[in-house]
């Protein structure tokens, strides 16, 4: 009796055990569910949109100052024929403004500089007078420019009674140089350079002295172009 009472005793305990171990379907679902969640890497937290960055815009083009564009000046100091010298460095001033499609880009009293290329005094028994000249630099709004130039054969009014000293035949540039000498400053310029003074190769000639005085009117030709910074 005793012994059957220990089976009975021992079988009730094991249940009791199997009982209180054994987890429940549900548990066990929510068990494994539990151990997932925490095997998964946490999610990665939302960026926000990153702004596309606006398109550079283009750089403006350079104004280039084309070739066989013409320079107006008025000299700042007398040249001539037999008061100069080959290689003389010699000033003038912008007398009008330049502009390309209708922007100024050479304004009126720029300061240009020039070289005199040729001086040649006429001789006392042959030879006509020479003077031939040609801006080398320009200033422009602050910036210095290095240029290349040829004088013109056209004609352009100076400042009271003077006109340019540069155009083609020579009777008409004898004339004008005669105008020149009429007013005042110009008065050094000799009688005789009227009958046979011309406008040859880019340059003065005559058959008496060239004599240029301060603020005469000179036409130049750009023979390269400039870009301008």
């Amino acid at each position: 009796m005793k012994s059957r009472m220990a089976i009975l005793v021992f079988a009730a305990s094991v249940c009791l055990a199997a009982c209180g171990t054994t987890p429940k379907p549900d548990d066990a679902a929510s068990n494994q569910s539990a151990q997932q969640q925490a095997a998964q890497p946490p999610p990665a937290e939302t960026q926000p949109a990153t702004a596309q960055p606006a398109p550079t815009p283009e750089p403006p083009k350079p104004v280039v100052i084309p070739s066989g564009t013409v320079l107006n000046v008025v000299l700042d100091q007398a040249l001539g024929s037999k008061s100069s010298k080959t290689g003389d460095a010699f000033s003038a001033t912008v007398e009008a403004p330049v502009s390309i499609d209708g922007k100024v880009v050479i304004p009126k009293s720029s300061l240009a500089k020039g070289t005199v290329v040729e001086a040649k005094a006429k001789g006392k028994v042959k030879g006509e007078a020479r003077l031939k000249l040609a801006l080398t630099r320009i200033t422009i709004n602050g910036e210095s420019y290095s240029i290349e130039t040829t004088m013109t054969e056209n004609t352009s009014k100076g400042k009271g009674k003077r006109t340019a000293a540069t155009t083609g035949g020579g009777a008409a540039v004898g004339a004008i140089i005669g105008g020149i000498a009429g007013g005042g400053k110009g008065a050094a310029i000799g009688a005789g350079v009227g009958a046979g003074a011309g406008f040859v190769g880019g340059a003065l000639t005559g058959n008496s002295q060239i004599d240029l005085p301060v603020e005469t009117s000179l036409s130049f030709k750009l023979t390269n172009s400039i870009t301008l910074k």
